[in-house]
C-alpha cells in the first residue's frame, strides 16, 4: 500500500511466530515505517523461518529469543506484536507494559476476570497503551456499516447480532500435531472462546465504553458431538481425538444486554458442517441489515416487506479508511483487514496515541468468555458484566482522532 508512511521508523518485536504471528510478519516487512528488531518464539523452527524471512526483505538480522521476558528487555524493542496462544495473551501484554512497550495483542479469550482487571490496572498505572488487533473492525462492510449507524440510517439501534461460524472441525481434531492451541480450549472450557470477531464491529456501532456498556450476560452451550465424530471418520478410532470427550458445546449462545437498553447476540459455531460467516446482523428503529444474504431492508427506501442488495448501499456509505484503501491498493490479509488493522497500530504507536482498540475494549471484549463459562455453568443464569472503565463510560466521548478511527 504506497501510502503516507510514518515520520519515524517504529523499533518492533514479534511475540509468536506460528501461522499467525508470521503472516503478520510478512505484512510489517512491507511496511517502509518498520523495523522488526527482535523475534520470540517457543520453537526453534519458526524462529528461523521468520529470522530468514526478515534478512530475506532486506532488513538487518533481529535478535532472536525463546523467552519473551528476554524480547521485553531489549532496549531496541519499543512496540510489540502479540500473536501467541489465547491464553497467553493477557499475561505476555501485561508484562510488556510493565517493561515500557507499546502493545498490540491479537484476539482470542480471557482466562480469568481477574486479569482482565490487571491488564487495565496495570495500563492505568504505566501509562503505556495496548491495542487489541481485532482485525473485524476493519472489514470494508462493517466499516460502511459503522458509518450509515453513525449517519442514523437505521435510526436508534435496538439489536445486534454477530457470530464466529467457521468450520474448524480438522484444526481442532489435529491439533497435537499440527502444534495449535485452539484443541486444549475445546477439550477443557465450555463457553464462547473466540468471541471478538463476533463482538467487536458491534461493539464499536453501539459505542461501548463511550457512553454506554455491555451490563449481563447469559449464555448456554449445545451438546458436544462434531470434533470426536469428524476424528472417528477421517483419523480412524484410535487417534486421540476420536477418544477425547470435547468439553465446549458444538453450538454456544450469548445474549448481552447494554447500559442503553440494547441486545446483542453472539454465537460461536465452529464444530459441525458449515459455511463461514460472521453473522452480522443490525437493527434499528428505521431499518435492518443481515450478513447472510448481503440484505438490507430500509424503511423509507426499500419496497414494503421486502429484502434488497446491500451492494449499493456499501458504495454509498464507503467509509473513508475504505475509500483511501482502495485507491491505494488493497493488501494480501483476510481481504486486506489484517494491514488496516496493523496500520491503525503502527500510527498510534509512532504518533504515541490511543489506540482505535483500547485497554477498556480489550478487557471486556475478551471478557466475554470467561462471563459466558460462568453462565453456562450456572444454567445459563445472567452473570453481571464488570465495568472496567470504573465509571468512565459515562462520559468518554470518542477515542483519539486519526485516520484510523472508530
Amino acid at each position: 500500500m504506497g501510502e503516507q508512511w510514518g515520520s519515524r521508523t517504529i523499533k518492533l518485536g514479534v511475540i509468536g511466530l506460528g501461522n499467525r504471528g508470521s503472516s503478520l510478519l510478512q505484512l510489517l516487512l512491507n511496511m517502509k515505517d518498520v523495523e522488526i528488531t527482535a523475534l520470540s518464539d517457543l520453537y526453534e523452527d519458526r524462529m528461523q523461518n521468520a529470522l530468514e524471512a526478515v534478512i530475506a526483505a532486506g532488513q538487518p538480522a533481529p535478535s532472536i529469543f525463546k523467552s519473551y521476558e528476554a524480547l521485553l528487555a531489549q532496549s531496541s524493542v519499543e512496540a510489540v506484536i502479540i500473536a501467541t496462544s489465547w491464553t497467553s495473551h493477557l499475561p505476555i501484554t501485561i508484562a510488556a507494559m510493565k517493561a515500557g512497550k507499546y502493545v498490540g495483542s491479537e484476539v482470542g479469550g480471557a482466562s480469568s476476570l481477574e486479569e482482565c482487571w490487571q491488564l487495565v490496572h496495570t495500563a492505568e498505572e504505566t501509562g503505556k497503551r495496548i491495542m487489541l488487533l481485532e482485525n473485524c473492525c476493519y472489514g470494508r462492510e462493517e466499516l460502511a456499516l459503522l458509518n450509515m449507524v453513525r449517519q442514523g440510517i437505521f435510526g436508534e439501534l435496538i439489536h445486534c447480532q454477530g457470530a464466529y461460524e467457521h468450520d474448524l472441525r480438522d484444526e481442532v481434531a489435529l491439533g497435537v500435531e499440527n502444534r495449535h492451541y485452539r484443541i486444549h480450549n475445546y477439550k477443557h472450557r465450555n463457553g464462547d472462546v473466540y468471541p471478538t470477531h463476533a463482538l467487536g464491529p458491534v461493539a464499536k456501532c453501539l459505542n461501548i465504553n463511550y457512553g454506554n456498556r455491555f451490563v449481563k450476560l447469559s449464555s448456554m452451550a449445545s451438546k458436544t458431538r462434531g470434533i470426536q465424530l469428524w476424528a472417528q471418520t477421517h483419523l480412524g478410532a484410535d487417534h486421540p481425538s476420536s477418544k477425547t470427550n470435547f468439553q465446549l458445546g458444538d453450538i454456544v449462545t450469548t445474549m448481552i444486554q447494554c447500559a442503553q437498553g440494547e441486545t446483542i447476540l453472539l454465537t460461536h459455531d465452529t464444530s459441525l458442517p458449515r459455511p463461514y460467516s460472521r453473522g452480522g446482523r443490525i437493527q434499528g428503529t428505521k431499518g435492518i441489515w443481515m450478513e447472510d444474504g448481503n440484505v438490507i431492508h430500509l424503511e423509507d427506501t426499500s419496497q414494503a416487506h421486502a429484502w434488497e442488495s446491500f451492494d449499493r448501499y456499501k458504495e454509498q456509505y464507503e467509509h473513508p479508511i475504505w475509500q483511501e484503501y482502495l485507491e491505494l491498493g488493497v493488501q494480501e490479509g483476510h481481504g486486506g483487514i489484517d494491514y488496516l488493522c496493523l496500520r491503525a497500530f503502527i500510527t498510534a504507536v509512532s504518533e504515541q496515541t490511543i489506540p482505535p482498540i483500547d485497554v477498556y475494549d480489550m478487557a471486556a471484549w475478551m471478557a466475554i468468555t470467561v462471563l459466558s463459562e460462568q453462565s453456562i455453568q450456572l444454567g445459563g443464569s445472567a452473570v453481571a458484566f464488570p465495568d472496567f472503565t470504573n465509571g468512565q463510560w459515562i462520559e468518554r466521548t470518542s477515542e483519539s482522532g486519526g485516520k484510523y478511527a472508530l
